[in-house]
């Protein structure tokens, strides 16, 4: 299971029963495609994802198997006025539970994360259940960036975590904000 974490040379502060892992800033692997939020936010995408159709100002990628199961989410969202860094993991827990996710777990938060451009942000790892029974492992950061402050989450179902959280730590290390 992971995470998001800080660079070696100033360590986020961490909370929770596990580390998280470092990110190390990057841009996105060749290939890849992008979407960039009118904030200039920048979410980066692995080709074989489709974007998604959301709420205004917003970008989603997923991917889903031939029978439209879930098998990774990314989501790129401007900063909402109340969410702060210090804040973050528990408005983010809050914000799952007022949504009508249901069982939300928060395994662990970090603050000082480091993303690309100098930016840094504070992460919370949780685990969910929706109100149609579909369970997601997430992790959600609010970045502070030069460009804007936006939120990041890259989700996947428990049973695929292992197998794409690769792919969603990269889309976290790439993301700009």
């Amino acid at each position: 299971m992971g995470g998001c974490g800080a660079s070696a040379s100033r360590p986020a502060h961490q909370t929770g029963a596990a580390a998280f892992p470092t990110l190390r800033p990057a841009p996105p692997p060749a290939g890849w495609r992008s979407a960039t939020l009118p904030s200039g936010a920048v979410l980066a995408y692995p080709a074989a994802w489709r974007p998604l159709v959301g709420d205004h100002g917003t970008a989603s990628a997923a991917l889903r198997d031939a029978h439209g199961r879930w098998r990774g989410y990314l989501n790129l969202t401007p900063r909402q006025a109340p969410e702060t860094p210090a804040r973050w993991p528990a408005l983010r827990v809050a914000h799952n539970r007022e949504e009508g996710d249901l069982v939300v777990v928060a395994r662990g938060a970090a603050h000082g994360v480091p993303f690309r451009d100098g930016a840094r942000g504070s992460c919370v790892r949780d685990a969910y259940t929706t109100a149609t029974h579909l369970r997601f492992i997430e992790v959600a950061c609010l970045i502070q960036g030069h460009r804007a402050s936006s939120v990041i989450v890259a989700a996947a179902p428990p049973q695929q975590w292992a197998q794409q959280w690769p792919t969603l730590r990269r889309a976290l290390e790439a993301v700009r904000s």
